[in-house]
């Protein structure tokens, strides 16, 4: 079942938060060891005015729990929703200043996961449609997303589900796809 994220969902969600972030969730933590990054995707989830928020995310649920979770927002929002995590971020490192990976008139995937003994079920390709589908009763006709240049096959997924490269985006020291779905 895929439903609206909830609060209470924060210790199953941010641990997908940080296998779909990868070196990001490393960035953030300030350390090599990814999951290091947990309690801070675990705080910043629990709040409902962040690009990370419960309010942001859908989640799939089985009888097994939440095992996948898609996270993302109106582009045209990223700076707003984005302060509160750069101000966390900013009281270690004060001239932290990521790149923009969105835009406005796009709602954006900033993060889709699944737990990984769930996954090549096709679950994110169901949260994918979920949230393009909710997209799409909020009004919005484009869907975009990044997806690192050295991922074909996240590439082949999303281009499987309508996506198409529109351009290329540095993002936090990688090379990114946007890819946008729609008009």
């Amino acid at each position: 079942m895929i439903r609206s994220a909830r609060p209470e969902d924060a210790e199953a969600v941010a641990p997908l938060l940080v296998l779909a972030m990868g070196h990001i969730a490393g960035i953030f933590a300030r350390s090599t060891r990814y999951e290091d990054a947990v309690p801070f995707f675990e705080a910043f989830f629990k709040d409902g005015a962040n690009q990370y928020s419960y309010a942001n995310t859908l989640v799939y649920e089985t009888e097994a729990g939440v095992i996948g979770s898609i996270t993302g927002y109106d582009g045209s929002r990223l700076h707003e929703l984005r302060q509160p995590v750069l101000n966390k971020l900013r009281e270690a490192e004060p001239d932290f200043k990521p790149d923009d990976e969105t835009e406005p008139g796009e709602y954006y995937i900033d993060c889709v996961n699944v737990h990984p003994s769930h996954q090549g079920k096709g679950i994110g390709k169901k949260l994918i449609i979920a949230f393009c589908e909710h997209a799409g009763v909020l009004g919005y006709a484009r869907v975009g997303l990044i997806v690192d240049v050295i991922n074909p096959s996240a590439k082949r997924l999303y281009e499987n589900l309508g996506f198409q490269v529109a351009g290329e985006k540095d993002f936090m020291g990688h090379r990114y796809f946007h890819m946008v779905r729609g008009s």
